[in-house]
């Protein structure tokens, strides 16, 4: 083989910064794999506006089929985004005999297995390792690096965006509208910041991470998710009173045959690892039962990073040319799905209660929690600056959702509550 041809899908931020790597590192390219790599034609939306590379207009359509039917274009790198479009476009090149390599994980979550399948039929490769974590290297651990173990929990921060917010609250006593418009003037929250604060592009991300980690068809839909836009600044300075960090965390959690997957702000221990995450980074704690815990840290966004794991793939398809073993690594998932239901997820749960101040108001709170055999490991009780009225933090053991939820329920209807303020979930335990 003279040349590898690639076809370029997009050319934004992750778009140039692979032109920048294949273009900066040619000679460790070909010691990995023998000839030249070459960016050979590129799809872009206008073909007048200013690049951050410099390449040739030549290079440059707005027609994706002159890529997708190009016969002397071996790997197509799809960095433009979008779903239904896209989907088309590599569902052609992969029925074209056209490798794939892609960091869309909204278009993976979704069409992952269709395109798994299309690529495995074809005889094609499609990676898509940027697509969960930026430039962390976390999907080819679990395929390769921990292929002979069993994976019983993951847990992590995968969105930047959320991370930096909260970072910045957490440090700045800073209210979440003030920081969100903070992350936008610096480019980490797009104008339109919904699928990030409200945890959808962290749950598709997890639905990813589980399928391939518990090797179960995981879907966007089993996800349970919710965002970080309540957050308050109380809530976190109650948490750091008590020892704890606010992050939005992706939990995926195995226990036999049964998997709970969901995105929520969780308060973790300050020992925690992931609790010293801060601003843009990302990071995923991995559990195993043979290796035990391993941790997986680094930029889970930005030009290079993400170009970074672009390449990476990009290698791993040139490889498997050189030995003609296309199209053999997708591997499908191994286990029916089965979901746990409300009674079998547990945890421990952080809860704000605005109630009368009356005597025995908390015993009839104790009571409720008794009821259902849930005790508490740490309380908090405040007076407020509303006459009449008292704040109760509380931090529970461990207890069943279904056993939570039935808690919150009662509490609603009881008289001497006023209000519950927040609820979160809360992993390790504080040393305060």
């Amino acid at each position: 083989m003279e040349v590898i041809s690639i076809g370029l899908l997009g050319l934004g931020t992750v778009g140039s910064g692979v032109v920048k790597i294949i273009e900066n590192h040619q000679d460790k390219l070909m010691h990995q794999i023998g000839c030249p790599v070459e960016v050979k034609r590129v799809l872009v939306k206008d073909l007048n506006k200013e690049r951050a590379v410099d390449i040739h207009p030549e290079k440059l359509t707005v027609n994706a089929e002159d890529i997708i039917n190009d016969s002397e274009i071996d790997v197509i790198i799809e960095v433009m985004g979008g779903v239904e479009e896209t989907r088309k476009h590599l569902l052609a090149a992969l029925k074209n005999r056209k490798h794939v390599v892609t960091a869309n994980k909204d278009l993976m979550a979704v069409y992952g297995s269709e395109l798994l399948t299309v690529a495995s039929e074809n005889g094609c490769d499609l990676f898509y390792e940027a697509s969960v974590a930026g430039g962390i290297p976390i999907l080819r651990s679990l395929v390769d690096g921990l292929a002979s173990d069993r994976i019983t929990k993951m847990m992590g921060i995968v969105n930047g965006t959320t991370n930096f917010i909260l970072t910045k609250m957490s440090k700045q006593g800073s209210a979440y509208e003030e920081v969100l418009k903070e992350a936008q003037e610096l480019g980490y929250a797009e104008s339109d910041p919904t699928s990030d604060v409200e945890g959808l592009d962290a749950a598709r991300k997890m639905a990813i991470l589980s399928t391939l980690g518990f090797s179960m068809k995981i879907d966007l839909d089993d996800v349970k998710v919710k965002g970080i836009t309540q957050i308050t600044e109380e809530d976190l300075q109650y948490g750091k009173q008590l020892g704890y960090t606010m992050k939005l965390i992706g939990i995926a959690h195995r226990e036999g045959e049964k998997v709970d997957v969901s995105v929520q702000p969780t308060l973790l221990a300050d020992s925690h690892p992931l609790a010293a995450v801060n601003d843009e980074y990302n990071a995923v704690y991995v559990y195993g039962e043979a290796v035990g815990e391993t941790m997986f840290y680094g930029p889970g966004a930005g030009s290079l990073p993400t170009a970074t794991a672009v390449v990476s793939d990009l290698v791993g398809v040139m490889k498997n040319m050189r030995l003609g073993v296309n199209g053999k690594s997708a591997v499908t998932p191994q286990y029916p799905k089965k979901l746990k239901e409300p009674s079998e997820i547990n945890s421990k749960y952080f809860l704000r209660l605005h109630v009368k101040d009356e005597v025995g108001v908390f015993a009839n709170i104790t009571t409720i929690f008794s009821e259902h055999g849930v005790s508490f490991e740490k309380i908090l009780q405040l007076p407020v600056k509303e006459k009449g009225t008292a704040e109760i933090v509380l931090v529970t053991h461990h207890a069943s959702l279904q056993d939570y939820e039935d808690i919150l329920v009662k509490l609603r209807d009881l008289h001497a509550v006023k209000e519950l303020k927040s609820s979160y979930r809360v992993e390790g335990s504080s040393r305060v």
